[in-house]
């Protein structure tokens, strides 16, 4: 048992993954709190704002900057399941309302693993052919490099067999595949031929996002493939099979 340098965990779960991949955010909860953790789940917590910013709506996205600093101040750290949230708030939400301590205290779910609880075996059982997809913003903005990939080669079970064209953007963007959606559904079509010839089971990627997309376009197809997000793999055990919990 590892047990964390930090006394007071949040977790900030996301919009997205609160309301549609509420699975994630428990995982993260069982992975932290078997490292050591405490991790609370502040009930004020909302969007951080990214898909106003992106979208042009610069001054919208001011007050949910300002809720955000104000939610998790107080917290050690605050973990995020999505490499896309955790860019907006670390990059963007300085220059919206000014740095602030839940700012520079929030870390992507992988980096808080591997820099600050200095993790790289969590433990887990996963027997199952993955391939692993790396969003744009935690490869591009946050830098996350081979942290997923450490950690997902210490999976017992695991059989990881590398992505082709792994960097190349999955299509969805955000608002990017509503207003470009020809292009993001050509973009798609090429992530899911590099999936596909990897013969895997299961893809996982940090972002539920991209996960959605990605995932929505193989169930068109009835591939068989799953998608399913890197904190499940990391919360499954041989006790708590990430089977029996779904």
């Amino acid at each position: 048992m590892v047990q964390s340098r930090t006394t007071r965990v949040a977790l900030f779960a996301t919009c997205l993954t609160d309301t549609f991949y509420p699975d994630t955010a428990r995982a993260v909860v069982r992975l932290l709190e078997r490292l050591g953790c405490t991790v609370d789940f502040p009930l004020g917590q909302t969007c951080c704002g990214q898909m106003h910013f992106n979208t042009g709506y610069r001054e919208q996205a001011k007050p949910l900057a300002q809720r955000y600093a104000g939610v998790f101040a107080g917290y050690h750290a605050v973990v995020v399941p999505s490499g896309s949230c955790a860019g907006m708030v670390r990059e963007f939400h300085p220059g919206l309302v000014g740095a602030s301590p839940a700012t520079t205290m929030t870390y992507e779910l992988t980096e808080f693993l591997v820099d600050v609880l200095g993790v790289t075996d969590v433990g887990a059982y996963f027997p199952h052919r993955v391939t692993y997809h790396p969003t744009c913003h935690s490869l591009r903005m946050l830098g996350v490099g081979d942290r997923p990939l450490t950690l997902l080669r210490a999976v017992r079970g695991l059989d990881l067999v590398e992505l082709p064209f792994a960097e190349t953007c999955c299509g969805f963007g955000g608002t990017f595949a509503v207003k470009n959606a020809e292009t993001s559904t050509a973009m798609l079509a090429d992530k899911m031929r590099c999936v596909l010839d990897t013969g895997a089971e299961v893809v996982t990627a940090g972002d539920n996002s991209c996960l959605m997309h990605i995932g929505g376009g193989l169930s068109r197809v009835r591939a068989g493939v799953r998608p399913v997000h890197l904190a499940e793999i990391l919360a499954s055990t041989e006790e708590e099979p990430w089977a029996a919990i779904r």
